[in-house]
């Protein structure tokens, strides 16, 4: 299909245009035929599929949960080409043929239009014990042990070196376990009776991670920054010149503490819990600024009954891929001031160097998926969830922007 009058975002022309574009696939929009037998693309914004360094898709293991499967339907419901899944599954990612396993299985359920990009351990099971050979482990995108913080620092040293030398980048799930100490949220009005989750848990992993980069070189990367001074913190030694990066999740840069209704409401339990209003304005300022370089969903689905218990006892986490690009567009663009072309790019040019993988561009005459969105109000339903599990607090959200479907350029 030709289609003309498409608003066309494209992060690595820096281009925000109106042009049209030739696409395929059985995910295009319903739009109106012109004349010469072209169709009418006005309203649609299109941009390159985005791309996720942070998501769960549970198999091996929890699939009742998610599965791979139904993980890459989430995906391509969110508009995504890329996706980059956890290693915390049973067996845990740590060797090749876990993540061969991944790759072959998404393969099958990518309809031409979602890559699927393992990660792997940090350290052997994920048992904070002793460090992966990164070179063993060549299917591995990056390393991290995600949902755990790596202890002793003697290993994340050792992974922190090899990983350079192959220049691969560290995440880490930067929350100390000895200062949680079993907390589960911020302390807020929802919170009473409830463990408080202190804000130097994440400060002080920061920290750490900052002085394994310095000392090694390594590219570290925070995940799911949830804190106005762990902001500030990475800030302050970007400045110094330290190869320290984070994300945000849309849920940290949308909702607040404050919001949650009571301690029962366990879909709003994640890990780390959602800062307060004013963790909330630092991270959106850290976007602006380009401390925190790109968004990621921590795409966390849990079965129903492992929800159950409220906030003392249910799962830590949320599902994110088909929220993801309307929760940060209203958080971002539409309440923040963020310009669409940046807002693109911290969903695909900048994930994407990071992980040191290439985005085409829409104007390169290559095959790429594309993401068609439309800015406009739209009520998120559990109708609109593709992933296995419905673990959301947005069920009910208003967000004025929704993907309209997925396509290829040919």
């Amino acid at each position: 299909m030709l289609i003309k009058n498409l608003r066309i975002l494209d992060p690595a022309t820096e281009k925000d245009c109106i042009g049209e574009l030739n696409i395929e696939g059985s995910r295009i929009p319903t739009l109106p035929q012109l004349s010469d037998g072209s169709y009418d693309g006005t309203g649609y914004i299109v941009m390159p599929g985005l791309v996720d360094i942070h998501t769960h898709f549970r198999e091996p293991g929890a699939t009742d949960s998610e599965t791979i499967a139904t993980g890459m339907a989430a995906a391509i419901a969110g508009g995504f080409s890329i996706v980059t899944t956890m290693p915390n599954t049973t067996p845990a990612a740590d060797s090749e043929d876990v993540l061969r396993f991944q790759i072959d299985e998404a393969n099958k359920y990518s309809e031409g239009l979602v890559t699927l990009y393992p990660t792997a351990c940090c350290t052997k099971g994920r048992a904070g014990k002793e460090a992966v050979n990164p070179a063993e482990l060549p299917s591995a995108i990056a390393f991290t042990d995600d949902g755990n913080y790596v202890m002793p620092d003697e290993a994340m040293y050792k992974i922190a070196e090899d990983c350079k030398a192959l220049n691969k980048v560290v995440m880490d799930h930067a929350v100390v376990p000895s200062i949680v100490n079993g907390g589960v949220m911020r302390k807020c009005e929802a919170s009473e009776g409830e463990k408080i989750f202190p804000d130097a848990a994440e400060v002080e992993a920061v920290k750490r991670d900052i002085e394994v980069a310095r000392k090694t070189g390594c590219r570290m990367h925070i995940q799911h920054l949830s804190c106005a001074e762990a902001v500030d913190v990475i800030a302050k030694a970007q400045a110094e010149g330290v190869s320290i990066t984070a994300e945000a999740t849309p849920h940290h840069l949308m909702l607040a503490a404050e919001q949650i209704p009571d301690a029962a409401a366990s879909n709003w339990k994640m890990n780390p819990p959602l800062g307060l209003e004013s963790d909330v304005t630092a991270l959106r300022k850290g976007v602006l600024d380009g401390t925190i370089c790109c968004f990621a969903t921590d795409h966390a689905p849990h079965s129903a009954q492992k929800k159950e218990g409220g906030f003392a006892k249910a799962m830590f986490g949320i599902i994110g891929l088909e929220t993801a690009a309307p929760a940060s567009w209203t958080a971002m663009v539409t309440e923040a001031g963020m310009s669409p072309i940046e807002w693109c790019k911290c969903w695909t040019v900048r994930p994407a160097a990071l992980l040191n993988l290439s985005i085409p561009s829409l104007f390169d005459n290559s095959s790429t998926t594309v993401a068609f969105l439309k800015e406009e109000e739209w009520l998120f339903s559990e109708a609109d969830i593709a992933s296995k599990s419905h673990n959301t607090p947005f069920i009910g959200s208003t967000f004025t922007l929704r993907v309209a479907g997925i396509g290829r350029t040919v």
